[in-house]
């Protein structure tokens, strides 16, 4: 029973031969058969039905208990997907099913540590399980330790050269710890290994690794190819928008900021997008428009910035220095508020002030290169 058929149930061959049975055995076999048959064409109720009859002439039965826990976790009840293999496992330890899927149930919850204890149970019966090894190693990514991670996923390459899970979870691995550029080798291997028929979440999670390391041009072809594969993928769209963005050509920016706004137009993420476009286009009264669009949905920092630095540019010093006196009272650790309010104060000739607010934002003890440039020239001035 080493051999998980996509993790749900029994094998066929794994019943006992029917002419070897009594009538009642015979009986529970058939109904076991039907109902893991049921699982696997989702008729949920009829399934959970067959188990339930084989536990009125058995509660010990492991194929019934086992198969009430993965009925369950097909409707997504995972706290009662447990209790089923919990179950199980106290009538037949080690079974391999129930730890499988008692794990998986873990996973789902985001009990991580958990799943991780009740797979490594599962690898003392049988550790070359490939399956088993990539959650186990999903598992240490989600809950942050890199090492033991990476030497799972390492792992399994060396069993099974190029298999798909551990290169994408290493890429994962990497990129959670900012380490683009090992991320981006793993993920090119499987743009490598299928071509044409790479999964769209590879091209956008590479298209991705190029945005953070500001290589946006390097990032637009594989959101394009993403976006050829499914033209409406929000993260293809947003990903090409915030290329653009990065290359300084806010018009092909805005182009994809509005395709995401056509089908979520309340998303004030993308509304303050898409007035940085039109600021940085000099149009800003459409800007306007967008800004106030995502704060009539809900306060936001950018949106009200947005507005501000609009007003500067307008020649509106007071009423932009009002606006980010009040922006830096909530979020008095975003640098581009003390450089947005020290410009200001330079345009009215107040180079004191415009200097003591740098320095403001310096006694927080945050280390900024562009605060530090901004102050090195004042005082050169």
């Amino acid at each position: 029973m080493s051999d998980l058929p996509n993790h749900e149930g029994f094998p066929k061959d794994s019943f006992p031969p029917r002419e070897s049975q009594s009538p009642e055995l015979a009986e529970i076999a058939d109904l076991s058969k039907h109902g893991y048959q049921y699982l696997k064409e989702n008729r949920i109720e009829e399934a959970e039905e067959c188990f339930a009859r084989i536990l009125e002439r058995d509660r010990e039965n492991n194929y019934a208990l086992v198969g009430l826990g993965d009925a369950a976790r097909k409707h997504g009840s995972y706290r009662d997907a447990v209790d089923h293999y919990k179950k199980c496992l106290v009538y037949h330890p080690g079974n391999n099913y129930a730890l499988f899927g008692l794990a998986d149930c873990y996973k789902a919850l985001n009990q991580y540590q958990k799943a991780i204890e009740i797979w490594e149970q599962y690898l003392l019966h049988d550790n070359k399980n490939i399956t088993v090894l990539t959650r186990v190693a999903d598992a240490y990514r989600k809950v942050r330790d890199f090492r033991k991670s990476k030497a799972i996923y390492l792992r399994v390459l060396e069993m099974e050269t190029d298999n798909a899970y551990a290169l994408i979870g290493l890429g994962h691995l990497h990129y959670d710890f900012k380490e683009y550029k090992d991320a981006l080798g793993y993920w090119q291997r499987m743009v490598e290994l299928q071509g044409a028929d790479v999964d769209i979440r590879v091209l956008t999670s590479i298209g991705n690794c190029y945005r953070k390391l500001k290589q946006f041009d390097s990032g637009v072809p594989y959101f394009e190819q993403a976006l050829n594969m499914e033209p409406e993928n929000f993260y293809a769209l947003f990903g090409l928008a915030d290329c653009y963005r990065g290359t300084g050509r806010p018009e092909l920016s805005l182009d994809y900021w509005n395709r995401i706004l056509a089908k979520d137009p309340r998303n004030k993420v993308i509304l303050t997008r898409g007035g940085d476009a039109y600021r940085s286009m000099e149009k800003y009264d459409e800007a306007a428009v967008y800004y106030e669009k995502a704060l009539n949905i809900e306060f936001d920092v950018y949106a009200v910035l947005g507005l501000a630095v609009i007003a500067r540019m307008q020649g509106r010093y007071q009423e932009a220095i009002v606006s980010l006196k009040k922006l830096t009272q909530n979020d008095p650790k975003n640098y581009r508020l003390y450089l947005e309010l020290s410009q200001c104060y330079v345009a009215t000739d107040e180079k004191a002030k415009a200097l003591d607010i740098l320095m403001d934002f310096q006694r927080l003890g945050i280390r900024n290169i562009y605060v530090q440039d901004a102050i090195a020239k004042l005082q050169r001035a």
